[in-house]
């Protein structure tokens, strides 16, 4: 009995002592920001404006692209309608050109 009861009493103080170590961190670094945010009132800071995210790229292609896309479907159909691809192949290659 008397190990647990010593057992006990250490785990007692072990977690007071963190505690008291993490209230007084606490304390600090809230001194620390209330001092920086007084300075920077005194200073006449302003937190910039958030900047707005970046546009969004283009999924579809442009018009040159797009031109140069239907292009090489045309000449994939023409070597499908010749037998030099295959079904697959035509298909993997337009998956392919197509970017799906």
């Amino acid at each position: 009995m008397p190990g647990l009861i010593r057992g006990v009493a250490r785990t007692a103080v072990v977690a007071g002592t963190a505690t008291a170590v993490s209230n007084r961190v606490s304390r600090r670094q809230q001194g620390r920001w209330a001092a920086q945010q007084g300075y920077q009132a005194q200073q006449g800071y302003q937190e910039p404006a958030p900047q707005p995210p970046p546009p969004a790229e283009r999924s579809a292609p442009a018009a040159s692209d797009m031109t140069s896309t239907i292009e090489q479907l045309k000449q994939l159909g023409e070597l499908k309608a010749q037998g030099v691809l295959t079904e697959a192949e035509f298909e993997d290659q337009k998956r392919r050109l197509l970017g799906s």
